[in-house]
């Protein structure tokens, strides 16, 4: 097992976005966007997006800590809302679904 102590990502949180038809390559255009800003600005370990076979998108962001995942926002550059909201127009409904305190991590990196 990996020693969590030395875990830099200990909170992660899962979203899943159900995309309006047609506006699939929009809706991960923007979600890439908004994405990479939260990585470079406030301290996001990134996130992966996924579609399960009836179509939903489910993303899985890695976060130091919830106050830190919490406390994003302001962070954000000016942009970051244009991206938000174009990625909001390209949905029927956003959801967090999970919001998970790492117990253990068995991904490596490769």
């Amino acid at each position: 097992f990996y020693l969590l102590k030395n875990f830099a990502f200990m909170f992660s949180a899962i979203y899943t976005f159900e995309v309006k038809s047609g506006q699939e390559e929009n809706f991960v255009a923007a979600w890439s966007a908004l994405t990479k800003l939260f990585k470079e600005y406030a301290g996001s370990g990134g996130s992966r997006l996924h579609r399960d076979p009836s179509g939903t998108y489910v993303a899985y962001a890695q976060w130091p800590d919830r106050s830190n995942w919490e406390e994003s926002m302001p962070k954000l550059p000016s942009e970051a809302a244009e991206i938000r909201e174009s990625m909001r127009a390209t949905c029927l409904n956003i959801g967090t679904q999970f919001e998970l305190d790492i117990v253990v991590d068995l991904i490596q990196p490769s």
